[in-house]
């Protein structure tokens, strides 16, 4: 509590993109260090020991990172930056959120089939429909987001939620709120603007309530 009775807020830590130039906040950004072998390596968790390169989470900011050789500039040394490594940070957020909805769903806090998720948004339960981006339009058309597009995460293919599932292929999901809830759609939220999906309703903001207006965090 500040003076007056007033509550504080806290905002969300900010860095700057090296290929933009733009401070923004860390959740819509992937962190970097610089290897004992002066290698470039991402730093999905944001837990690596050393000094932190920031990029924003969208594919053209790594590719451009990557081609004008930003990381060399920010790392004040030469550093060596691996072959795809757009790709590889994609392949790593994919597996991140593919592991964080295989917990929620070990928790209780996500359900997968149809006829589950068409429950869970009836009864209220669902804070969030997932949808696999190659699945039939028809079919997913069929089912809508609990609080409107900014509640829909469709940056996973079938076979990865299927994944996070123990099945081979899931087009229907829904996660509940709380719980691994904020996890779940942030790390989305960073994968959809790596994968280049930024429609998704990933992009509503951390901490927001299902319905709320979205702001583009990647």
């Amino acid at each position: 509590m500040s003076r007056g009775g007033r509550k504080q807020t806290r905002e969300a830590p900010e860095r700057r993109c090296i290929a933009t130039g733009e401070s923004r906040p860390i959740r819509g950004l992937v962190r970097f260090v610089i290897g004992p072998d002066d290698t470039v390596v991402p730093d999905i968790l944001g837990k690596l020991p050393g000094r932190g390169v920031w990029v924003s989470a969208d594919r053209t900011a790594l590719e451009t990172a990557a081609r004008k050789r930003l990381f060399v500039r920010a790392a004040r040394r030469q550093v060596t930056v691996p072959e795809g490594l757009a790709d590889t940070v994609e392949a790593l957020l994919a597996r991140r959120v593919i592991d964080l909805l295989s917990m929620a769903r070990k928790a209780g806090r996500a359900v997968a089939g149809f006829e589950k998720v068409k429950a869970a948004l009836a009864d209220g339960s669902a804070g969030w429909l997932i949808q696999a981006s190659d699945g039939s339009p028809r079919g997913k058309s069929k089912l809508r987001p609990p609080g409107g597009p900014g509640t829909l995460i469709d940056c996973l293919t079938a076979s990865e939620i299927g994944l996070a599932f123990g099945r081979e292929h899931v087009i229907h999901a829904a996660l509940m709120t709380g719980g691994l809830a904020t996890r779940v759609v942030e790390e989305a939220a960073r994968l959809s603007g790596v994968r280049g999906t930024e429609s998704s309703g990933t992009s509503r903001p951390a901490g927001a309530r299902p319905g709320e207006k979205g702001v583009g965090d990647v």
